[in-house]
């Protein structure tokens, strides 16, 4: 993550996903795009992306209606438009939204102790772990 405004980019996630796998960051960074890329085309044919412990992505249509111009107070018509909808997933929402410590695991088993941090996956302490603990990313 940048130090300085707290943003991760695209390129630092490449880094270091690269340099958890040992592979080309030219290789990485091509999957990762793919990767956004199909699901940009998914959402754009309406299409629902559902993926577990992380979220869901839907398309939803957005009806016409009525607003209110904040400085003239005149009454503007909004037309009807197509948004994307994200729905946070059990496992972000825990690690996430409700700032849950504990490392959840897909195993029930394995809850009570706590996961070995990979030392060379660049996440500082302060970072949450992995979405995937089965992840081959750290």
């Amino acid at each position: 993550m940048s130090e300085s405004n707290g943003t991760t980019t695209k390129k630092e996630l490449v880094n270091r996903i690269a340099a958890d796998l040992g592979e080309k960051k030219v290789l990485v960074k091509d999957v990762i795009q793919r990767f956004l890329d199909a699901i940009i085309d998914e959402l754009a044919l309406g299409h629902r992306l559902e993926f577990r412990e992380f979220g869901v992505f839907e398309v939803r249509e957005r009806a016409a209606r009525m607003a209110q111009n904040p400085r003239t107070l005149d009454k503007v018509q909004v037309p009807a438009k197509r948004v994307v909808k994200f729905k946070v997933g059990r496992r972000m929402r825990q690690l996430v939204c409700e700032g849950e410590v504990k490392v959840a695991t897909t195993s029930g088993a394995d809850d009570e102790a706590p996961q070995a941090q990979n030392p060379s996956s660049g996440f500082k302490a302060s970072s949450p772990p992995n979405l995937n603990p089965d992840s081959k990313f750290g």
